[in-house]
């Protein structure tokens, strides 16, 4: 596939993006930006979600990484289930009934001041983070299907990913993400669906042959054996039970979507009709990981053996392999549809989480509300212009670090900088106890800490236990155990007012 080709779609789909960023940024305020107005459509909503919630980390790293880990994400994704229960029915409630625009001001209602500012820092850090690890991807792949071959270095990749998403989203915030991850959520399913098709009309596989390949495939195993094991069934299902809540439940960026509705019955028809879609999309880049592996097969290719696919480690690179075949053994058509899907994914996920990260530092620590519109707007755009900035810088510097799959990292980064949320508004929610205001951002941040000095010596420590994705459940349970320590009780009156 020729870079020429390739700048000429990304060009061509930017050029869409901004189409629809005129269209609907036109009287942009910042009630729009930030809530869409509250009058979204809940189907519409729905749809975007898809979309923001997957990103290019699962467009690429979840079919690669069944090489090694066969299909045990799957327990991740049934645990999703349960976590989007728990949010349509506590958290979703509690937000509508308070009228938030960020999430966070519910721990000042509860707690106070010091609370409020911890739990808005800490998705600021796991939101950028979050989203530094998803960009990363993207730009090494357009780096490896195009701009090595121009001589372009890394760094003008990313500086460019990022100023396509800045330049379509300064103006209309939310407003303008609904349409257009809507758009992008379209294309990436289309793009899925095309893939597994192509793959299966070159091994020659019906529907019925392609189950049973699937089936039979050794990388399609689920492990419920040995407990001590990260890949351990029951540990990922609780483990994406929890990360759902965290990373959707608490998370700005994904309920900003949600609290642009209409009514609470609107964003929970939204969030439970998003559920089994999100499954099934997520068990269809699953099967598209099988088949990756048997088509590379059948081709002869010893995927282990390019150099190009290898870690500096010389251990293969899964997050590489869709990219690699794409681009170079699927047909012309094919690897238009294969660049195509990352870069909807990817912008879907990345533009609204610029966003958000936009409206928490908004909201959360300039208190834009208390400025006029005209101000409101200026304050807005330097934001997003800096969070675009940050955003360059993390991926550059994961570049220089990076040394593991991608879904992996996202996740286990996730365990340790979500931790503090969880237990934050766990402690809100299912206490009504009190907390020392000024103990808590050390606790906070005592957390995270202590959980990494556990998971570093998990082996020689408990007896070969290796950590997974579960990594959250103990820092939240720990930060949580930090909390109680720190919380006196409540007078009945004023805890009975809180939660009610």
């Amino acid at each position: 596939m020729s870079p020429t080709l390739v700048l000429s779609l990304i060009a061509g789909y930017f050029a869409v993006l901004v189409i629809i960023a005129l269209l609907t940024s036109r009287k942009a305020t910042s009630e729009s930006f930030f809530v869409a107005n509250r009058n979204a459509p809940w189907y519409m909503v729905a749809f975007a979600m898809i979309g923001t919630s997957l990103s290019g980390v699962t467009f690429i790293s979840v079919p690669g990484n069944v090489y090694g880990k066969s299909w045990s994400y799957l327990a991740v994704v049934l645990g999703y289930v349960a976590g989007y229960v728990v949010i349509g029915t506590v958290l979703l409630p509690l937000y509508y009934r308070l009228q938030l625009v960020s999430i966070y001001t519910y721990l000042e209602q509860r707690f106070g001041y010091w609370s409020y500012k911890t739990g808005a820092l800490f998705f600021l850090i796991s939101r950028a983070l979050g989203s530094g690890l998803r960009l990363y991807l993207v730009a090494g792949v357009l780096q490896l299907a195009v701009f090595d071959a121009m001589g372009v270095p890394f760094a003008a990749t990313v500086v460019v990913s990022i100023l396509f998403i800045y330049l379509y989203t300064f103006k209309g915030g939310l407003k303008t993400i609904l349409w257009t991850d809507t758009f992008q959520t379209l294309a990436m399913l289309s793009c899925v669906a095309l893939s597994i098709y192509f793959i299966s009309s070159e091994l020659n596989l019906g529907f019925k042959q392609l189950v049973n390949t699937v089936r039979e495939s050794s990388m399609s195993q689920v492990y419920f054996s040995n407990f001590s094991d990260d890949k351990f069934f029951w540990k990922q299902f609780a483990s994406g039970m929890f990360i759902t809540i965290v990373m959707t439940g608490l998370d700005q960026d994904l309920m900003q979507k949600n609290l642009s509705c209409r009514s609470l019955a609107d964003a929970q028809k939204n969030l439970f009709w998003f559920t089994p879609v999100i499954v099934g999309v997520n068990v269809l880049f699953l099967t598209l990981g099988v088949l990756l592996y048997q088509y590379a097969s059948a081709k002869g290719l010893h995927l282990s053996e390019l150099p190009q696919l290898l870690k500096p480690n010389k251990t293969l690179d899964t997050d590489l392999v869709f990219p690699y075949l794409a681009t170079t053994q699927f047909t012309l058509f094919a690897g238009v549809v294969f660049i195509l899907g990352l870069i909807a994914i990817t912008y879907a996920s990345a533009d609204s989480a610029l966003t958000a990260l936009t409206t928490s530092f908004c909201v959360d620590f300039l208190n834009i509300k208390q400025y006029s519109e005209a101000q409101q707007t200026r304050l807005r755009q330097l934001t997003h212009l800096g969070w675009s900035v940050a955003l360059i810088g993390i991926i550059l510097i994961f570049r220089i670090i990076n040394e593991q799959s991608l879904i992996d990292a996202v996740f286990k980064t996730a365990g340790y900088t979500y931790g503090p949320l969880l237990a934050l508004y766990s402690f809100g929610i299912f206490t009504r106890r009190r907390l020392r205001e000024p103990l808590v951002l050390p606790v906070c941040v005592a957390g995270p800490l202590l959980t990494l000095l556990i998971v570093s010596h998990s082996v020689e420590w408990l007896g070969g236990y290796k950590f997974g994705f579960e990594i959250l459940l103990l820092n939240g349970a720990l930060t949580f155990l930090g909390l109680y320590l720190i919380s006196r009780p409540a007078p009945r009156t004023e805890a009975t007012a809180v939660l009610s």
